[in-house]
């Protein structure tokens, strides 16, 4: 598959927030970079578990993704998104990158402000231990 079918996969999930359809997506050894957490998150549960929480924190109705840019050459896309949070505006970049059998292999996020920072890791350290619970 191609960067922009992979990146069409991703869009739908967004649009039907399906927790299967993201499982689905995620290869077995993939990793995540969290804006907040130091070290990588390895692993298909964990990936699922960060981007699952994403969504119930960070995917309101203000959420959109603002710009893409999809380099074919290395099957990865990055998109600008923007949202508002408790009255915060978070503005970040998702930069997905997929494997040959168009799984996401690498998903890494960074947020600015530092305002919007602060309020993403703590909403979602709440989320995370609400999941686990």
């Amino acid at each position: 598959m191609s960067a922009r079918d992979n990146l069409k996969v991703w869009h739908d999930h967004f649009a039907h927030k399906d927790g299967t359809g993201l499982r689905d997506q995620i290869a077995d050894d993939a990793v995540f970079h969290s804006p907040v957490v130091h070290t990588p998150q390895s692993g298909k549960p964990m990936v699922v578990a960060y981007l699952s929480a994403a969504d119930l924190v960070l995917a309101n109705d203000s959420f959109r993704y603002v710009r893409e840019i999809v380099d074919e050459s290395q099957n990865m896309a990055m998109l600008e998104f923007e949202l508002e949070l408790d009255g915060i505006h978070v503005n970040g970049v998702d930069i997905i990158s997929w494997n040959d059998q168009g799984k996401i292999q690498d998903f890494k996020v960074m947020v600015r402000p530092l305002k919007a920072i602060n309020k993403v890791w703590e909403e979602m350290g709440k989320m995370l231990e609400k999941m686990k619970g």
